[in-house]
């Protein structure tokens, strides 16, 4: 049986504007249906269906759109941030009864074609509280954040890049509920502050993924992805699944 795998979808989307103005950048449609969509086809491809949609700002249209994922043969439930934003750690925070001991967590603009259910037990052979994963970006698709090295996560860091960080968080994650007992309820939390911690903790295990990542966060990023899936839509493949290297 999977781990619940928890989407993060409830940022205001200010780089999206105008577009996001009146939806929410989940719904954004991308090669012919909304982007939320194809991530919910591809994790069941991958055989997990059971997902928690972490929403703030639109979140009703997202319920609205998606419902309770019966048409995917998936169970979709969802915990809104209220009327305050809780960031994407805080909105994990909150959806933890929906989530159980231990999850996946992806972004809501990211499209990852990887191998999730060797990213799960990697995870669950760590013994860590958690996981990432990294791509070697090398400032590529976005600036790299992470120094990674003997297939382990040394430093991380969104907002003070350094030389030696070739690497980037790709997008998945995989974490124990335990590891927000120490963040109070409704506090604002970033993940990347929960994620800064396990590092200097020696808890996160990483695990590199060779296969690039698509986004919807960014006008750029939207024209790739959408090109991208009616590629692979369009050629009748199923996804293509990156090789893995992990370290447990």
């Amino acid at each position: 049986m999977s781990l619940p795998v928890a989407i993060l979808a409830g940022g205001l989307a200010t780089r999206m504007r105008p577009l996001t103005e009146r939806i929410p950048k989940a719904l954004i449609e991308v090669a012919g249906q909304p982007f939320a969509a194809h991530q919910l086809e591809l994790l069941k491809r991958h055989g997990f269906d059971r997902v928690v949609f972490c929403v703030g700002y639109l979140g009703e249209m997202v319920q609205e759109a998606l419902g309770d994922g019966g048409r995917w043969g998936m169970q979709v439930s969802y915990v809104s941030d209220g009327d305050k934003l809780l960031g994407t750690g805080g909105a994990l925070r909150k959806a933890l009864p929906l989530l159980g001991e231990a999850f996946l967590v992806l972004y809501g603009d990211a499209y990852l074609d990887c191998d999730y259910r060797g990213i799960e037990t990697a995870f669950l052979k760590s013994g860590k509280l958690g996981l990432m994963t990294v791509f070697r970006n090398a400032n590529t698709w976005g600036q790299s954040n992470v120094f990674f090295q003997n297939r382990q996560i040394i430093r991380y860091d969104k907002h003070h890049p350094t030389p030696e960080m070739q690497h980037i968080d790709y997008g998945v994650e995989a974490l124990k509920a335990e590891v927000f007992e120490k963040y109070l309820p409704g506090t604002v939390l970033d993940l990347s502050t929960v994620l800064k911690d396990l590092v200097r903790r020696s808890e996160l295990a990483a695990v590199e993924v060779t296969q690039r990542f698509y986004e919807v966060g960014s006008p750029d990023g939207l024209r790739e992805t959408h090109d991208y899936l009616k590629s692979r839509n369009s050629s009748g493949l199923s996804g293509h699944t990156s090789s893995l290297s992990e370290n447990c």
